[in-house]
């Protein structure tokens, strides 16, 4: 009698149950071979981060690599030396050795070295990608190329692109940094800077008020000075003027020339009394606090 019962009981419990193929098993169905294609395709022939997040790499197999589009520097090994990846541009912080650790790697035609950039040598020492092939040239879209890598990022762009020469487009003076506005007191000291690049060199002259008279002229509390720089190609001039009076008030005109033309750039000077300065000062002071009440106001 109780077999009889066991044996009910189980024919009972076989029809509640779904069919077996009805159930995934994740056992059944889980296969390591899949699994690891799955994970390297992931993460391009690298099995993961090991102890103290160093990452271990795994066999390499070119098939499952990444595809790479767009590198402007061109394609360098990956931190795992198998895959290919965009190489660092001129710039920007590299990895030192020969594989890439943190930065990366520098891209073709690029070494990793210190910053060389003027005033980079206080910062906190870095190092950077730094074009090999440092001779500036021309290009055919009459643009100057300071180096061959700087070039070859704008032919990535533009496949038509060739060089035009060796050495910088001959061109009229551009003038890079122009001389600002100024307002300031009696007896102050001011300076005007004019930055200009041409090739061939540009020659840099003042003026006042629109006037023939060269600066400094015989005047004696003016004076001018000017030396390349700050980049290849450029110059840059400096109008001074120690103890300054109200008759130095007015435009002063900074003008670049060479054989192929000339271009200007003007900056107003007002040398003012310590009354009108202090109330030049205040005005000044109000209109910009009128300014962020108006932004805010907008705002609320």
């Amino acid at each position: 009698m109780l077999v009889l019962l066991l044996l009910v009981l189980d024919l009972l419990s076989c029809r509640a149950a779904p069919p077996v193929h009805s159930l995934p098993d994740p056992l059944l169905d889980y296969d390591p071979l899949d699994e690891e294609l799955d994970a390297r395709r992931r993460s391009g022939n690298r099995t993961g981060t090991g102890t103290g997040g160093i990452r271990e790499c795994g066999p390499c197999d070119p098939e499952l690599c990444p595809e790479t589009r767009g590198c402007r520097a061109g394609l360098v090994l990956d931190s795992c030396g198998c895959c290919q990846e965009c190489g660092n541009l001129e710039g920007q912080a590299c990895d030192p050795g020969p594989r890439s650790e943190f930065y990366g790697l520098c891209g073709t035609g690029l070494r990793c070295r210190a910053d060389p950039r003027p005033g980079a040598a206080g910062e906190e020492e870095e190092e950077v990608c730094v074009c090999e092939q440092q001779e500036a040239l021309c290009g055919t879209d009459g643009t100057t190329y300071m180096n061959m890598c700087q070039f070859k990022e704008a032919a990535f762009s533009d496949p038509n692109l060739r060089t035009a020469g060796r050495g910088p487009c001959s061109t009229v003076p551009v003038i890079k940094v122009p001389p600002q506005n100024q307002v300031n007191g009696t007896g102050s000291s001011l300076l005007f800077l004019c930055e200009v690049f041409a090739f061939p060199m540009a020659l840099v002259e003042w003026r006042k008020d629109g006037r023939d008279v060269i600066l400094p002229g015989d005047d004696p509390h003016i004076s001018v000075q000017s030396r390349g720089g700050p980049l290849k190609f450029e110059l840059s001039s400096w109008l001074q003027i120690e103890g300054a009076e109200p008759g130095d008030s007015g435009t002063y005109q900074c003008t670049a020339r060479n054989h192929l033309g000339s271009v200007s750039a003007s900056a107003v000077l007002g040398v003012l009394g310590a009354e009108e300065l202090s109330s030049y000062l205040s005005n000044r002071v109000s209109g910009k606090k009128q300014v962020m009440d108006d932004y805010d106001q907008d705002y609320l």
